[in-house]
């Protein structure tokens, strides 16, 4: 057999040490493992799932995530991301962001020819815009209201300016009011259980009023979406919210490692899934070691990776290519392959071409990130 091309990192069969670094690789027994999780959470609790397509960009995971994994569609953040899913055979997408750029509108409404299509809204003219677009292409694009519940982000004021919005989608040729976005990300990586219940609290009562302003003026909700891996169980127990939108769930980082449950430990639902695979590519001194996975092949907006199941190895710091290791031990040789734990997965994912697939020490599969870059 000739040698791998270097345009892959790997290929079904091949032994985990022979895989080319830095790599993405997701260990499949624990990601199976976190998806089931959550789909006996979401059985159990009789409530939907829309997976946040944004934390992977992949069409294979999308679709696992539908057939065995009960998500009932996929969240996606741009138009691009929900094109490039749509094309590879996701039928069900939501858009939980704004789309206000006239090109993008209009592929948003092309899109609807081929797949459900909702996206979020939180202006007067940009409804129009979208209703003048669904018209010239005679698709319907489904509308959510988004409300600020806290991010401080996008979304309007929560009651009458929310029911005001859903009344004119409503009434808007071409378009569907189907609900609402209400999703509290800066509580999902709060460490404390307390404050991401203080948080979150605060989101289900604004949610909870607001509902009962649109049933009163016959604006029914089909979809009541938010919540995250960080706090999914607290929008389901409120019985207001009827869908779930995690993402993170599947692969976990370092940052999530942090956050900790009501008794002050560790929260442990899901499992570490996602690693950078990297080789210590020189130890010329005492008590570090330099890995080949620098700044670009991944994200350290939330701190930087850790070494899996080595507590002995603190990765320090990285440059454009290397990583530092303290390793004060000098137990690491040349050659050496490591796990790390991304210190945030999404934007990590998003720089990769590929997902090696791994069961074991044996490559099963290479998923492509179908949506790389698709940041527009």
């Amino acid at each position: 057999m000739g040698v791998v091309g270097l345009d892959i990192p790997a290929e079904p069969g091949m032994p985990l040490e022979d895989i080319a670094t830095p790599a993405l690789i997701i260990d499949l027994d624990a990601f199976e493992r976190n998806v089931e999780t959550l789909r006996q959470f979401i059985t159990a609790n009789g409530i939907r799932h829309r997976a946040h397509a944004k934390t992977h960009k992949s069409a294979d995971i999308a679709r696992y995530q539908m057939e065995k994994g009960g998500a009932c569609g996929v969240c996606c953040q741009k138009v691009s991301e929900a094109q490039a899913l749509i094309a590879a055979g996701i039928k069900d997408v939501l858009v939980s962001n704004q789309v206000i750029d006239k090109r993008q509108i209009a592929h948003l409404a092309e899109m609807a020819r081929d797949a459900r299509v909702i996206v979020c809204v939180d202006d007067a003219a940009n409804v129009d815009a979208l209703s003048e677009a669904a018209q010239k292409f005679g698709t319907t694009i489904e509308c959510l209201v988004e409300i600020d519940v806290g991010s401080g982000r996008c979304g309007v004021e929560w009651g009458a300016p929310t029911t005001a919005l859903a009344g004119k989608i409503a009434q808007s040729r071409g378009l569907k009011f189907s609900g609402l976005q209400a999703y509290q990300g800066s509580a999902q990586h709060k460490h404390t259980a307390v404050e991401r219940k203080a948080l979150i609290d605060v989101a289900i009562d604004q949610v909870r009023q607001t509902v009962a302003m649109l049933d009163a003026e016959g604006l029914p909700c089909d979809i009541i979406g938010g919540a995250g891996s960080g706090s999914y169980e607290l929008e389901t127990a409120s019985s207001i919210y009827n869908e779930l939108q995690c993402g993170s769930y599947i692969f976990m980082d370092a940052d999530y490692g942090r956050v900790l449950d009501g008794n002050g430990k560790p929260k442990s639902d899901f499992e570490n899934a996602l690693f950078i695979l990297t080789t210590v590519m020189s130890k010329t001194k005492p008590g570090l070691a330099i890995c080949d996975a620098g700044l670009k092949v991944q994200s350290v907006d939330s701190g930087p990776p850790v070494v899996f199941d080595r507590e002995d190895l603190e990765f320090m710091k990285c440059s454009d290519e290397h990583g530092v290791i303290n390793d004060p031990a000098d137990s690491l040789a040349l050659g050496d392959k490591l796990k790390l734990i991304p210190g945030h997965c999404d934007p990590t994912c998003n720089i990769h071409d590929y997902y090696v697939g791994v069961r074991g020490d044996v490559v099963e599969c290479l998923w492509p990130v179908t949506a790389r870059g698709r940041a527009y």
